[in-house]
């Protein structure tokens, strides 16, 4: 309104001026009203129905009416005529969020297109390429849905971390992971949650080339190591992520459960310009209080991003006040999840009233396992595929969503195994016989936490409890001895040095039975009430004699 006034008295004053000062105040209009234009623009486009599929709005193809659309920070629904408009800048990203029942197109990668970037500039110039110049604004941005049948029960797969540092390690997670999902069927989309790749952006395509195996629709999360490091504000440190993705933030839905994707990486770190921060900025709070306007309160919400928001002790990995924040946006659903992965373990963490939850039961946050494991380290396989076992002593893995209404499982899939191996069971091989031991069993429930049980038996006797414990994984530790008392080198990189695992229970191992082999049983119920077997075997042998030495003297 402003710059409208001063276009106003510049008329004005233009009218009692003689002919050279009215050129030059003519000019000075001019400008006024071309900043005003440029600050008062707007997109207009339709989301339609593609009905020919052939990715242009035909004159006979039907808008889509209620489909929100977005700027990044205002979000509007499209009129009846799928018609919507919205302001934009010159740095900024159109994008709809793909409503329930419909598909959007995806690219040769499987890629959904469902966004629009509007950088008439282009990138600054950067160590990796950003988005070439787009140039003057269409007269319309349109989007294409595909009408499809979507059920209220489906389930999603996730990939934590790929983060292949070169074409090896591209391998490794195509040849290990990819291959074992490629064309997996009845699972509508898959979603890696960050470090896509490991500071090398130009890995941005050979790992979009092995993903596009799997063959169904890929969403990306934005990690801190997909940024450009070369930058001095957070908001151009994606410029190369949404050149190859689109948007950072941005949410979809599939049946009752809307998804909303958020870059928490704030970079640099806002306290000493050095490294980064867990957190959010001001435009993606507008963009999810706005986003969430549109979502109906009964659907479950999903809530992805990279950076864990629970921090480990005595870490101040997060912003607390963002975390405090989020919560709140979120506490009027009922129905609430989130994930992130960038920590290379697996963890579920389950916040309280006391830890600053103010919604209804507790907040879920799934800490998911990565599918580099431990950064491609370890012994490996017979593929030459490194084990990659995480610190935590869970192996490389993805996990499956499967969610059915607002409601939901989780399952975690540990690569190269079948699908039933959910568990990890240490014993000592042998022990003696009705002698005392501190060895014991121990369980890595790899799926588990503090809301799992779990109980054994020994050849079919009674069953007993076991006992939740917070300690490094004894399996774990000894794939570590393997590298640490070798007086051979071994192929491979030693993994990581173990942290306390928090799904891991312990019992006493009975030796007071028979000698020879015994089986033990272990039966796991997760924080879904859904029970999972296992077993392994251990051998009870006669003790072996102290021999002492003669302490008499020989006359």
């Amino acid at each position: 309104m402003l710059l409208l006034q001063k276009a106003i008295f510049f008329y004005f004053t233009y009218c009692n001026l003689n002919q050279p000062m009215r050129k030059i105040t003519f000019l000075l209009l001019i400008c006024v009203l071309s900043t005003y234009s440029q600050a008062q623009q707007t997109v207009t486009g339709r989301v339609y129905e593609d009905q020919n599929t052939n990715g242009k709005k035909e004159r006979r193809e039907p808008g889509v009416a209620g489909v929100p659309v977005s700027n990044g920070k205002a979000v509007v629904l499209t009129d009846e005529d799928g018609r919507y408009e919205l302001p934009i800048d010159n740095d900024e990203i159109i994008f709809v969020i793909k409503p329930s029942g419909y598909e959007l197109p995806v690219n040769a990668l499987n890629l959904p297109q469902f966004y629009y970037i509007h950088k008439p500039g282009g990138s600054p110039e950067l160590d990796f390429s950003g988005v070439t110049p787009t140039g003057k604004l269409p007269k319309s941005v349109d989007f294409t849905l595909l009408p499809t049948e979507e059920q209220e029960s489906f389930t999603g797969l996730f990939f934590g971390d790929p983060q292949p540092y070169d074409l090896d390690e591209v391998g490794y997670f195509d040849r290990a992971v990819v291959e074992e999902v490629a064309g997996i069927q009845n699972v509508p989309f898959g979603l890696s949650l960050g470090d896509l790749v490991g500071d090398n952006l130009d890995l941005f395509q050979p790992y979009n080339e092995a993903i596009s195996r799997v063959g169904i629709p890929w969403w990306n999360v934005y990690g801190n190591h997909d940024m450009n490091f070369d930058v001095e504000v957070d908001t151009l440190a994606d410029e190369t992520f949404e050149a190859t993705y689109g948007p950072a933030n941005y949410a979809f839905n599939y049946g009752k459960v809307h998804f909303v994707v958020l870059d928490n990486v704030m970079y640099p770190d806002p306290r000493d310009g050095k490294g980064y921060w867990g957190g959010f900025r001001e435009d993606m709070f507008t963009f999810l209080e706005n986003d969430l306007k549109h979502v109906p309160k009964d659907h479950l919400v999903v809530v992805s991003f990279h950076i864990p928001i629970y921090e480990p002790e005595g870490n101040d990995t997060f912003i607390d006040e963002d975390r405090d924040r989020l919560f709140s946006i979120l506490s009027d659903f009922p129905h609430t999840l989130s994930l992130s992965a960038h920590t290379h373990i697996q963890q579920h963490h389950f916040f309280t009233e006391e830890d600053g939850w103010m919604g209804t039961g507790d907040h879920h946050h799934y800490n998911v396992g990565t599918t580099s494991g431990d950064w491609y380290s370890g012994k490996l396989d017979e593929n030459g595929i490194p084990m990659s076992t995480m610190r935590d002593g869970t192996p490389k893995g993805y996990a499956f969503i499967t969610f059915n209404g607002n409601e939901y499982t989780i399952d975690y899939k540990v690569v190269g195994e079948e699908g039933d191996y959910r568990m990890r069971i240490f014993t000592p091989k042998v022990v003696p016989h009705n002698q005392r031991t501190s060895a014991g069993i121990y369980v890595n429930f790899f799926q588990g936490s503090e809301k799992a049980s779990l109980r054994y038996r020994v050849d079919g006797r009674d069953w007993e409890n076991m006992n939740y414990t917070v300690a490094l994984d004894p399996a774990f530790q000894g794939m570590l001895h393997e590298w640490d008392y070798t007086e051979e080198l071994m192929p491979g990189r030693r993994p990581s040095n173990a942290v306390p695992s928090r799904h891991l229970w312990q019992a006493r191992i009975p030796n007071d039975l028979e000698l020879g082999e015994h089986t033990v049983e272990v039966e796991a119920t997760d924080m879904f009430g859904r029970t999972f077997t296992q077993t392994s075997t251990y051998r009870i042998a006669e003790p072996k004699p102290i021999e002492t030495a003669s302490t008499g003297s020989e006359e």
